[in-house]
């Protein structure tokens, strides 16, 4: 085995890596805080951590990025016990569902790490849910996936849950279709003008919704709901907002498609023509009718075909009590 070149004039010098258990390490997390005061926040943000999650009926595991944060009440402590919080979190969600009492449970155990320099936690947790849609048509199915971010507090004893999330939906201008029945009534009228009789109910019926029973994909456009959640239910309502943000749109983007299915989603985007402001109404209506759901804050944006900018709508109100 060859050595250890070492330069002329130093003595090598045997290093020991093993920590020694008797010795003392310097901690100044106990020193006193200069400019003394408290912090609303502290903690870290993006720490890796798998999460189980509801799908369906099965629970499944996924890779999520979740920020922790503790109040420092006391305005001399220089800091919190940050790796305590790490450290706990490692294991806080490994054997159970996400739910809104075991959220409560974790953000309790993180105060209690700081052994009485906190009294609030806050957790965020984003990743990605997978959900299994099928087909409109044909018998296949697909998986899609829908960004969620969990917002979780506790504050004076009391659990505030934040949800967010985005659906991605298509969208046809009632107007650029109103526009091209004229035109498809008027190229009728031009092709056919010897034919007799030329009913005029022909024309009209052309130029009318009816006219169009169907209508090729148009552009791609997403709502971002966030939702502040009631406190008298067991599981994260997440997949049934979905469903019902998705039936008032009409027109959800499509996992597995076969022509069916594409035929199938023409004919709902000719029966849901709408304008951004058509859609954010259609969300709003759908998230005020639900009693788990205290306050919502909705953004719908039409990432136009025509246009080189979005078009876009904000709206917000209360769920039903």
């Amino acid at each position: 085995m060859r050595g250890i070149v070492v330069p002329q004039g130093l003595t090598p010098v045997s290093v020991n890596v093993r920590p020694d258990p008797s010795r003392q390490l310097p901690d100044v997390a106990f020193d006193a805080a200069a400019q003394a005061r408290p912090l609303d926040w502290v903690g870290m943000s993006n720490i890796a951590l798998p999460l189980r999650v509801a799908s369906g009926n099965d629970t499944i595991t996924v890779p999520a990025s979740v920020d922790v944060s503790v109040d420092l009440r006391d305005a001399n402590a220089r800091g919190i016990h940050m790796s305590r919080l790490y450290l706990e979190l490692q294991q806080a969600f490994a054997s159970e569902t996400v739910t809104p009492a075991g959220l409560r449970r974790v953000l309790q155990t993180l105060v209690d790490t700081q052994g009485g320099l906190s009294s609030r936690a806050r957790l965020v947790l984003r990743y990605e849910h997978l959900m299994l849609r099928p087909a409109l048509a044909s018998a296949n199915a697909g998986w899609k996936r829908y960004p969620v971010e969990i917002d979780a507090a506790l504050v004076d004893g009391h659990l505030r849950l934040g949800l967010r999330f985005a659906v991605e939906y298509s969208s046809t201008c009632p107007a650029s279709a109103a526009l091209s029945r004229q035109l498809n009534a008027d190229r009728f009228a031009q092709d056919f003008a010897d034919a007799r009789p030329l009913s005029s109910a022909v024309h009209e019926w052309l130029a009318s919704e009816r006219g169009l029973a169907a209508t090729p994909h148009a552009q791609r456009s997403r709502a971002d709901i966030r939702v502040e959640l009631r406190h008298a239910f067991e599981e994260l309502p997440l997949a049934a907002l979905v469903d019902a943000v998705e039936a008032a749109l009409g027109t959800p983007v499509q996992t597995a498609v076969k022509r069916e299915d594409e035929q199938a989603f023409a004919r709902l985007n000719a029966e849901n023509l709408m304008f951004c402001e058509d859609a954010a109404r259609r969300v709003a209506a759908a998230l005020s009718t639900d009693p788990r759901v205290e306050r919502f804050d909705a953004q719908v944006s039409h990432f136009e075909s025509l246009h080189a900018h979005d078009a876009v709508a904000r709206v917000s109100g209360e769920g039903r009590a």
